[in-house]
């Protein structure tokens, strides 16, 4: 890693520190090289660390959750990163996470078959049916 959010005590990639940068009242990025550093980041770095970040942010991580890599796009890697540190959803052992209740509507992203970009989709996920739906159109309601 080049870079360091300097607010969670992590260092991370080139790819990640953009992502990052896209949630400035969570994650302050310096680079690790080039930026200056202020003798409180450096001792707050050395107090934490990733190790020990993992420990707080994945502490209840579910085992069916995939964790994306370097090698995933952009936007599961951002979705990753919002879920950890934005919405701490993994940080509490022993709370459902709120997508466990049953179903859950939301937006996700989907790639677009003619001109590979990532359009926004609806979608409903369902416990009781064991299914994963997506709709083409937003305002499609749920049968």
């Amino acid at each position: 890693p080049g870079w360091g959010s300097c607010s969670l005590g992590v260092f991370i990639c080139l790819e990640c520190s953009g992502i990052h940068r896209n949630i400035p009242e969570i994650s302050k990025v310096k680079s690790l090289r080039l930026s200056h550093w202020e003798d409180h980041e450096l001792q707050f770095m050395a107090e934490n660390g990733n190790e020990l970040m993992k420990k707080k942010f994945e502490a209840a991580v579910p085992v069916y959750y995939y964790k994306p890599t370097h090698k995933d796009c952009q936007a599961l890697r951002e979705q990753w990163i919002r879920a950890k540190y934005e919405r701490k959803e993994f940080s509490k052992p022993g709370e459902n996470v709120r997508y466990e209740s049953g179903m859950k509507e939301g937006v996700l992203m989907k790639r677009g078959r003619d001109n590979g970009q990532f359009l926004s989709r609806r979608f409903v996920l369902s416990e009781r049916e064991g299914t994963l739906k997506y709709y083409i159109k937003y305002d499609v309601s749920s049968c």
